[in-house]
């Protein structure tokens, strides 16, 4: 038996030096040498859209030179990382800002390396509004897993939720001509999903793993037995994007180089995911909803003695995580000008549960991961048109890449709530 008490281990345990910021920066520094000597040639930035008033030129650069700036700046983050890290600096602000440098520079070094010499341009707003669409479903899917486990339920389920959401979002907005009703009836039919969920996981105790990965094939089944009998036999009228969700440029706002016709000239669904990330990320922790709610994810035992009910609050909170679960599937469709096709949610959701996690459980450590993400694969659809000569499969890889990258070198241990996926029983 250890004579070592808890107290003195815990006390090792936080005095032992981590080497993941300098080790991740000193690799992200060696990449930025090589970058720089392979490079050859300028790269040529474009900051706006042609299709804004406010014209900015071109700017271009000389590659080469411009990288080993960058990479003699990282060098110095990974040697202030060494030194904070072997002197055990509490600085958490400089900290997180040395990594969030470093981080910038290796993105824009990326791509000044894969603009390097090419004909076209590296177009940042461009890159921005790929972003946004691709990360808008997954923030939706993200903040849905938030929700849920927060109440003690894991909801696997989120991929199925989002394919029912756009199933139901282009089939009702083709019948009834409307892509608001169809906007209406993505959550509607989602929190079925949602209900279904609750019913065997929180009612019967079913495991909630195994419940969510049979809903997520029921969903696929469902969805494609109905698209193949269904849709394709009126597609004209039962699967057509001639009512998908408009355009909504915000005046000025839209108009602001680079940002501008990325975050202010979408439709109604990413603002309304603005609007979510806002409303969750107060009152999940400043409301008595979210207290309450967190109380029954942490110690639904506790929750129980002070009057909450803990089973009612997993059901409502579980039917809303697949609402806005099933709000990120209706992009898919009428939120992106698409029709519907088999398995088109093509594994968003699980991507959004990776995001949650990394993301901390918090609203907007979600959001973040999944802006991650997204702009990663936004990265990955340009490179094609600069280089044509880097492989499609290390491009493909790249998202990816950079996701396992940030969780082995800014992410610590993450911690779930503790009663999620144990059944309450009174």
């Amino acid at each position: 038996m250890s004579n070592v008490s808890p107290s003195v281990a815990e006390s090792a345990a936080q005095t032992r030096i981590s080497w993941k910021a300098p080790i991740t920066y000193a690799i992200a520094a060696l990449f930025l040498i090589w970058f720089a000597v392979a490079a050859h040639g300028t790269t040529r930035l474009r900051l706006n859209d042609r299709g804004q008033a406010l014209n900015i030129a071109d700017i271009t650069i000389n590659a080469s030179g411009v990288l080993w700036v960058f990479a003699a700046i990282t060098v110095i983050g990974a040697v202030w990382a060494t030194y904070a890290a072997t002197h055990r600096s509490h600085h958490r602000g400089a900290r997180v800002g040395t990594g969030v440098v470093v981080g910038l520079l290796f993105v824009a070094g990326f791509l000044i390396f894969a603009g390097a010499g090419s004909t076209g341009a590296v177009t940042l707003t461009s890159v921005l509004v790929s972003t946004v669409a691709i990360s808008t479903p997954l923030i939706f899917g993200a903040l849905s897993g938030v929700v849920g486990e927060h109440a003690g339920v894991v909801n696997i389920a989120i991929e199925g939720d989002m394919l029912a959401g756009a199933f139901a979002a282009v089939m009702v907005a083709s019948l009834t001509h409307s892509s608001l009703l169809g906007l209406v009836a993505a959550p509607i039919v989602a929190c079925l999903f949602g209900w279904l969920l609750a019913v065997f996981s929180v009612k019967y105790g079913v495991d909630q793993i195994i419940v969510g990965v049979v809903l997520n094939v029921l969903a696929l089944g469902l969805t494609t037995f109905f698209f193949g009998t269904v849709m394709k036999a009126d597609p004209e009228h039962l699967n057509t994007n001639k009512y998908s969700l408009p355009d909504l440029p915000i005046p000025v706002l839209s108009q602001i180089p680079v940002i501008g016709p990325a975050l202010f000239d979408q439709s109604i669904l990413v603002y309304l995911m603005y609007v979510v990330v806002a409303l969750l990320s107060v009152f999940l922790y400043r409301s008595r909803w979210g207290l309450r709610m967190r109380a029954v994810g942490e110690h639904p035992e506790a929750a129980d003695t002070v009057g909450i009910n803990v089973n009612r609050t997993r059901w409502r909170n579980t039917i809303l995580g697949s609402a806005i679960a099933g709000l990120g599937g209706a992009f898919f469709t009428i939120g992106s000008g698409m029709t519907f096709s088999e398995n088109i949610s093509a594994g968003n959701g699980y991507i959004a549960l990776a995001a949650m996690i990394l993301g901390k459980w918090h609203p907007l450590g979600a959001v973040a991961a999944a802006t991650m993400f997204g702009f990663a694969q936004a990265v990955a659809r340009l490179l094609p048109a600069l280089n044509g000569n880097i492989p499609s499969e290390l491009v493909n890889m790249i998202p990816y890449v950079v996701t396992i990258v940030a969780v082995a070198g800014f992410v610590g241990r993450s911690k779930a709530p503790a009663a999620e996926n144990i059944p309450y029983v009174k």
